[in-house]
């Protein structure tokens, strides 16, 4: 089977740190791949790296076999690479559905659109509304609020959101639950299971454990910017992946057998 997503050798380097050391990485088809590694391993950069929020110095990144290079999230958005970073990568100051349709606005149809370019706000709206509603976000009242009015968590599902409802080849979710509770984890969890049966694979970014071993198929382990091994959580343990992430254990063969 080939990867929907891969890298080979990426390399980044800022100034004397190295972030990535000729690091590989496979997503396949269908699949929820849970990325995890210690503070500092350089997997935020392997995310930056693969939707282009940042450029490597080296290294090929390939999607759907063929290789690309995003110059721009926008470009890798337009290949259909949807990301929610930790920064949640939103605009305070706009409105809640202004964020959901930033960089892909829904014009009037006819001479009002085409020409005068006037957005369809209602129809943004009601799609925007639709999508909270169908991640179970709907304590928020005002589609129209501020991003900025809005709670830690509320900011998180409406990114989650936003990335659920375009992404049509990856979804890559940084941190998703970090700043949700309980209930509003657990639809973001069932959320991530419901787009993978659509067909779309994820990535998930999380120091959440029993997320990742809950919803995970397979765990990239990062570490010291590489990927340290690929492992199966049903066949380790939490204990194992924090022993492997940390150093404290050896890792289990190959990368490349374990991809």
């Amino acid at each position: 089977m080939q990867p929907i997503l891969s890298a080979s050798n990426l390399c980044k380097r800022y100034g004397r740190v190295t972030a990535l050391d000729n690091c590989d990485f496979e997503l396949m088809p269908g699949e929820i791949l849970a990325v995890i590694g210690d503070n500092g391993a350089g997997k935020s950069s392997l995310i930056k790296a693969l939707s282009g929020a940042i450029k490597v110095d080296s290294g090929d990144i390939y999607l759907d076999g063929q290789p690309v290079h995003f110059n721009s999230p926008i470009d890798a958005r337009h290949a259909g690479v949807e990301t929610v970073y930790q920064t949640l990568a939103m605009s305070p100051a706009l409105s809640i559905a202004d964020n959901m349709f930033m960089g892909r606005e829904i014009r009037k149809p006819g001479f009002m659109g085409k020409v005068l370019r006037q957005l369809d706000r209602p129809a943004m709206e009601r799609i925007a509304r639709q999508k909270l509603s169908d991640l179970g976000l709907m304590t928020i009242q005002n589609i129209n609020q501020a991003v900025e009015t809005l709670s830690g968590g509320q900011r998180q599902g409406v990114a989650v959101a936003r990335a659920a409802a375009f992404g049509s080849k990856v979804i890559i979710l940084d941190e998703p639950t970090a700043a949700l509770g309980v209930k509003e984890s657990r639809r973001v969890l069932d959320l991530i299971l419901d787009v993978r049966a659509r067909g779309i694979p994820i990535i998930l970014i999380s120091h959440n454990m029993p997320h990742v071993f809950e919803v995970a198929d397979r765990i990239h382990v990062h570490r010291l910017g590489q990927r340290l091994c690929v492992i199966d959580p049903k066949d380790y343990t939490m204990s194992d992946a924090v022993a492997f992430m940390t150093g404290a254990k050896a890792a289990p063969g190959a990368t490349a057998s374990a991809a």
